[in-house]
This record gives structure tokens, sequence and C-alpha cells, in this order.
């Protein structure tokens, strides 16, 4: 079964990547940055060997976001970085196809020991099944 694993961030979390710290997000060093680097290509390689990697990529800050809805008259409004600095947005993702939940949640655990600076916030890795071809939403 095919599932999406997600992390996420907020733009204070990549200013603080690029050496620009805030209460609650330090700075990161260019040696942490190859630390957290090393950490993940080793566990996409892994993945990759295994063959449970589908597809998996980091996202741009989200100040570089664009949200796209429908005003009153129908017409597209089109907002650019409509979040303050601390939003959670979807950082990055794996597609991954594994044999269970569990062997995913084994995965999500992994990824949720990344190396990170002393003090910078920690958020849930998150778990979603693709619905396949013929799925149905379940009914609570």
């Amino acid at each position: 079964m095919k599932y999406l694993m997600m992390v996420q961030g907020t733009q204070a979390d990549y200013d603080a990547m690029t050496g620009n710290p805030s209460p609650g997000s330090p700075a990161w060093t260019e040696q942490d940055m190859r630390t957290m680097f090393a950490f993940m290509e080793e566990i996409n390689d892994e993945l990759a060997a295994n063959g449970e990697l589908v597809d998996g990529q980091g996202l741009a800050e989200p100040r570089r976001t664009r949200f796209v809805s429908l005003g009153e008259d129908g017409r597209p409004v089109v907002k650019d970085d409509p979040y303050g600095r601390t939003e959670q947005l979807l950082a990055g993702y794996w597609v991954l196809d594994c044999a269970s939940l569990d062997r995913v949640t084994e995965i999500a655990a992994r990824v949720a020991r990344c190396p990170q600076p002393e003090g910078a916030p920690e958020y849930p890795v998150v778990i979603r099944p693709i619905m396949e071809d013929g799925a149905e939403l379940s009914t609570p």
C-alpha cells in the first residue's frame, strides 16, 4: 500500500536554517545543515534500495507559497504568503510503498529523530494512506 509521509515547518524554521534565528527557532550552523542532509540522504538511500521509496522532496520556504481560491464572483483570488512566520505548512514529503502501516510508522519514527540544533521546534511526522483505485472513504 502507498502512504504519504509528511514533515512540517514554518517560515521561522526556514529562516533559522539560513542563520536568522527567532524565539523558538535557533540558528542552524552549516554543520547542522550538513548533518541533517546526510541523515535524510541515508534514509532516502535505504528506502530506494529496498524498493519502498516512490518519491520524496523537500519544499521551498513557505514565503514562496501561493494560494488560489474562488472569490464570491467565481473569479480566482490569489494570495502569496498568506500566513505569518509561525504558521506550520508542509516542508517535505515522501511517497512510500510499504507492506504495512506499522512499517511506515517505523520509518516516521526514524525521521522524527532527525538531528537539529538544541531548542529547535519538533513537529510530528504525519502519515496518510493514499487511496488506491476503487478505494472507498471510511465512515466513522
